[in-house]
């Protein structure tokens, strides 16, 4: 199997992935991702820092995930859109090999369940 074609199943996720190595140099995105990012760039993106893509706040805040390995999850609302970003590792081996960004439109009357 091409390499190529172990990504292409991220082009159907239905949510925008970003995904960057251990130095913030991003690696993919998948079209969703490049246009959420669109007046940055889109895939034009690839190969720059992710770093650059985000205000000095957000930069920590990436960086405190790649040091304590603990991912960043939180919600947004932007021109009326609830979304969630989720910012954790990914490994190579037992190795971080970087970040992934994981960015999800989310229903505005989306149910909270609580189970026991």
């Amino acid at each position: 199997m091409a390499r190529a074609s172990h990504l292409e199943w991220f082009e159907e996720l239905p949510c925008a992935v970003t995904v960057c190595d251990k130095d913030y140099t991003i690696l993919y995105m998948n079209e969703r991702a490049a246009d959420v990012n669109s007046k940055d760039g889109g895939k034009a993106l690839i190969g720059k820092s992710l770093l650059d893509c985000h205000p000095p706040g957000a930069r920590r805040k990436l960086k405190r995930v790649m040091a304590s390995g603990r991912p960043h999850l939180y919600t947004i609302e932007r021109e009326s859109a609830k979304k969630l970003v989720y910012q954790g590792h990914w490994r190579k081996g037992k190795q971080v090999g970087g970040l992934v960004e994981l960015y999800f439109d989310l229903p505005k009357d989306i149910p909270n369940l609580v189970r026991k």
